[in-house]
């Protein structure tokens, strides 16, 4: 029988910060049992406190496995993407009749500025608040509904300073050029429904609008490599710039720690209204295999046939590229460092190829300090605007950033935090003129974060 749980599903982050239930932060060392059928709540209609269920792999409400197949919900990241199962996954649970529900939140308040002849600053707010509802059946499938909003839009059309990012529009005419374009009031809205097979096969659907296809690693907000910093990687464009795409349908099949899936999609990203749901429309498509040796490791191998995905060139479509590594491990009490490692590539229509690298890592010795650094190098025609929707000459630019955030825990689900960092970016001779040589930047930042 279909619950009335799905219309407050947008809300229902919100919602999770007015009810009593008790932060989650699983630590997982082997894959997790298959999650049993729900069983009916004797507590029915009452929120229950959250349990901590790290060494518990067999919670009969499936509180620890994932909602797309057996492994540890530590393994999921954003859209369908995977993560080493030794990933920190924070959130606030709860349980209502048949359901299970899941919420957090970090906003950001940050003040940047990007130094240099092409430079600016800007104070802004970044972030983003998710919500999600799981109803498992009696014959090992999983339905689950998830949303996700963002304060993004509140910065404005036109984003943040950040040098040598280039990307969309603020006007429908002009490129975007050293500033990251705000992500969209809706990140996401998505439903997917599982089978088990057997206790090592699984298939799964997942549909959005928008939503995120089976391409890329996990989008730079949600690795926890990267989770930490408020600055967008310049690499997002060749990585994970599909993360929010309005209409996404993929299909998948899972063998124990092998996951191949493929999407269709919509391939224009997001036009300059940050408020609105665009139509949808799979035009595009993509494949992604992905394999967790072990606990502590995450590998992808993907690629994407995309139509038109910039609105300044309705007639050209691209041709992308992805590998990538994830590497996370904990010590201590509490301790964890994770790293990434990825490529992507961009071809156009004429044949023409853009590499894009990144190496990015996070080391957190226990609740209180995490630090972290990123270094990017990309091949990119976006810098000078010229003729052809604002292309030039190809050059190769490169980036390092380095940073620290120290939190406070100020309720049992609440932290505060005070962090910041600093960037050096480094030109061709070609572009000096124009950057003033090698101009760096910095950030400082606020956070709060409830899970």
């Amino acid at each position: 029988m279909a619950h009335p749980v799905f219309a407050p599903l947008a809300g229902a982050s919100l919602l999770a910060l007015a009810l009593p239930a008790a932060a989650q932060d699983h630590w997982h060392h082997a894959p997790a049992q298959p999650a049993q059928p729900a069983q009916p709540d004797p507590h029915a209609g009452h929120a229950m406190p959250a349990m901590d269920h790290s060494q518990d792999h067999g919670d009969p409400h499936g509180a620890t496995t994932s909602p797309l197949g057996r492994w540890p919900m530590t393994r999921d990241a954003s859209g369908t993407s995977w993560q080493p199962d030794l990933s920190r996954h924070g959130g606030l649970h709860w349980n209502r009749s048949e359901w299970s529900f899941m919420s957090h939140a970090q906003i950001n308040l940050v003040h940047d500025w990007q130094n240099g002849l092409r430079g600016d600053d800007k104070t802004f707010v970044s972030g983003m608040i998710m919500g999600s509802a799981r109803r498992d059946f009696a014959d090992g499938s999983t339905l689950n509904l998830r949303a996700m909003l963002s304060p993004d839009p509140l910065m404005g059309k036109e984003g943040f300073p950040l040098l040598l990012a280039a990307g969309e529009t603020a006007d429908g005419v002009t490129p975007l050029v050293d500033r990251q374009h705000p992500h969209e009031l809706v990140m996401e809205l998505s439903a997917s429904y599982s089978r088990r097979l057997t206790d090592n096969d699984s298939v799964f659907a997942y549909i959005g609008l928008p939503g995120e296809p089976a391409f890329g690693p996990p989008a730079f907000m949600h690795r926890m490599s990267a989770m930490d910093s408020p600055e967008a990687p310049i690499t997002h464009h060749w990585l994970d710039s599909t993360h929010i795409v309005f209409g996404v349908a993929t299909l998948g099949w899972v063998h124990d720690g092998f996951k191949l899936e493929s999407s269709a999609f919509r391939g224009r990203e997001p036009d300059q209204d940050r408020y609105d749901i665009e139509s949808p429309e799979l035009d595009s498509w993509s494949v992604r295999a992905s394999w967790n040796p072990s606990p502590a490791w995450s590998l992808q191998a993907s690629w994407a046939d995309v139509s038109a995905p910039e609105q300044l060139e309705p007639d050209e479509d691209e041709t992308k590229w992805s590998a990538s590594a994830i590497h996370t491990r904990r010590f201590g009490m509490a301790g964890w460092h994770s790293t990434t490692l990825a490529w992507g590539r961009k071809t156009n229509d004429h044949g023409e190829s853009k590499d894009a690298w990144l190496l990015e890592g996070a080391i957190s010795p226990d609740d209180r300090w995490t630090l972290f650094a990123r270094a990017e190098r990309i091949e990119t025609d976006e810098l000078v605007p010229g003729v052809g929707g604002g292309h030039g000459d190809l050059h190769t630019v490169s980036k390092a950033s380095i940073g620290a955030v120290r939190d406070w825990r100020i309720a049992p689900n609440v932290r505060v935090g005070l962090g910041a960092l600093y960037s050096l970016n480094q030109v061709p001779a070609p572009l000096e003129p124009l950057y003033g040589g090698d101009p760096d930047a910095g950030m400082i930042f606020a956070r709060i974060k409830v899970q």
